[in-house]
């Protein structure tokens, strides 16, 4: 009852003509921006991250409810027209969504994008609120020792699990961390890393970070590549479904649902497996399976439902223990420190009003998505035909113009393009984008806690491990860790000992099917890369 209660408090304050205003423009700047080719949601979020800056916090953040949300519609609305998935989520979308839509289908294939994101939003947002209080409970039990290994097996699990190497992912972390560390350390009051600068000694700017190493680093990396041969976009009209698309698409949603809050809600569990889990159960399931490949329904409806449901899931840890699990969670944990409000265990207490405003604005914001894009679809279509020189000039004038309206100073601009330069060397090498994210938030906030533990244990590195779920925390870590060197020790010795066995020659089979999939899973981990936004994708 208390949920419930705090829930129509939220939907008061979301409700008012303002709020509602607020709603309605980031569902339209979310989907006009995310529809855009190659934006996704990380993408559209920090780019579009400045706008609120002149709005109070509550109202700021009913707005970005709608620009979180359009932003993942109009990632759906790419993969279906243009088989240019904004991110790797999106990317199981594309496989069906585009071939229903050269076919004929493309109306069929939104409209069931579009209520599936509905459905699994809505059911996501409401587990949201039931499991959000439970996890803070739990949360406030914690100390210093248990909340320093939770915050480094998130920081740990996001790198292992990104990229085409964990080199790689903990490259990009190790940037992270040491542009984290930028400013005046707060215990001693000593400079670090601001070589001499004066402007340097409040650290850097985290919406300054996110927005160059998304925008200016992904603007940068397409018109590098820019292909001047112009986008094929397949027409589309009013988005709509016949009886058999509906009978079709149902048990889809819900089963994506089912799939995508619980991976959305872990660290690292992000959006990519539920959203492959979805398509194979239902190519499984299906009694028409010989249409996937061909643009089955079912291969859109399961998959971009368990997107949406992960993308609310992600909420819980954000808000409750404010952990990100993915891109988009990280630059909203960037708003919520640029407003100098930190999300954790004490958020709920300390800014209850805000965040059950924040949670009934989803809810709000999912509704207006449907009755508004659904009309407008042809409208979103129109904008894929952007010329691409156009297209990425109005996204590096956007972005200036955001980074110099946080503080009103040049030296931003100058960090802007330094650090987009780092963004666009990162795509080059294949280094993930999001470990130097988390990096730079959690870096300072990790440090404060190692410091607080070995205070309350006068410096005694035991204490780390004083208490019973930092240590089931740290050995979830060393799993994390060490399994892959253990999967290969065993891969490797198979061989040997198949050989001592009279049956070589099958002995081997195994060996030969385990190096295929091997090969296969890191063509999946190059896509995740680069649906990240450091790859070729």
């Amino acid at each position: 009852m208390d949920v419930f209660s705090s829930l129509m408090d939220g939907f008061a304050t979301a409700l008012t003509p303002m709020n509602f205003l607020y709603a309605v423009i980031g569902v339209l700047l979310g989907t006009a921006v995310g529809v855009l080719p190659g934006l996704g949601p990380a993408m559209t979020v920090a780019l579009l991250l400045p706008v609120t800056y002149v709005l109070e916090p509550t109202s700021a953040f009913i707005m970005f409810a709608g620009i979180y949300y359009g932003g993942m519609y109009g990632g759906s609305t790419t993969s279906i027209l243009l088989n240019t998935p904004g991110e790797s989520s999106s990317v199981v979308t594309a496989i069906e969504g585009n071939k229903m839509a050269k076919a004929g289908r493309a109306a069929q294939a939104l409209a069931t994008a579009a209520i599936g994101s509905f459905v699994a939003g809505t059911i996501g947002t409401a587990l949201l609120a039931v499991f959000a209080p439970i996890v803070v409970k739990f949360a406030v039990s914690l100390g210093s020792p248990s909340y320093f290994a939770i915050m480094v097996l998130a920081l740990l699990a996001v790198t292992a699990v990104l990229g085409s190497s964990r080199l790689r992912g903990f490259a990009s972390l190790g940037l992270g961390l040491a542009i984290g560390l930028v400013g005046i350390d707060s215990v001693t009051g000593q400079r670090r890393l601001t070589f001499g600068q004066p402007l340097l000694a409040d650290g850097l700017d985290i919406v300054v970070v996110a927005v160059a190493i998304f925008a200016v680093g992904e603007a940068l990396w397409v018109a590098a590549h820019l292909r001047r041969n112009p986008l094929q976009v397949i027409p589309v009209g009013r988005p709509w479904m016949g009886k058999q698309d509906w009978k079709r698409s149902w048990k889809p949603w819900l089963r994506g649902t089912a799939f995508g809050f619980p991976f959305g809600a872990l660290p690292a569990g992000g959006a990519e497996i539920p959203t492959f889990l979805s398509y194979v159960t239902e190519k499984r399931l299906s009694k028409h399976p010989e249409e996937f490949g061909h643009g089955a329904i079912e291969g859109v409806a399961g998959p971009e439902a368990a997107n949406n449901a992960a993308a609310a899931g992600t909420m819980t840890p954000l808000l409750a223990l404010g952990l990100p699990t993915n891109a988009t969670a990280a630059v909203m944990l960037a708003a919520f420190t640029s407003y100098g409000i930190q999300p954790g265990p004490q958020l709920f207490s300390s800014q209850g009003p805000l965040v059950w405003a924040l949670i009934a604005s989803l809810f709000i914001g999912n509704f207006l998505l449907l009755i508004i894009n659904l009309p407008l679809a042809p409208l979103w279509a129109k904008l894929l035909q952007l010329p691409r020189p156009y297209l990425y000039a109005g996204i590096l004038f956007f972005a200036t113009l955001g980074a110099y309206s946080v503080n009103l100073q040049a030296f931003d601009l100058v960090l802007l393009l330094v650090l987009g330069a780092l963004g666009f060397m990162m795509r080059r090498f294949g280094l993930p984008v999001l470990p130097l994210i988390l990096g730079v938030i959690l870096g300072p906030r990790i440090e404060g806690q190692l410091r607080k533990t070995l205070q309350l244990s006068a410096g005694d590195p035991a204490g780390l491990w004083s208490e019973p779920i930092a240590i089931g925390v740290y050995i979830i870590i060393a799993i994390i860790l060490i399994w892959p060197l253990l999967f290969k020790l065993i891969r490797r010795n198979r061989p040997a000992t198949s050989l001592l066995s009279p049956n070589a020659t099958r002995g081997n089979e195994p060996t030969d099917v385990a190096r295929g999939n091997v090969t296969h899973g890191s063509q999946r981990g190059d896509a995740t890369t680069d649906g990240d936004g450091d790859g070729d994708g």
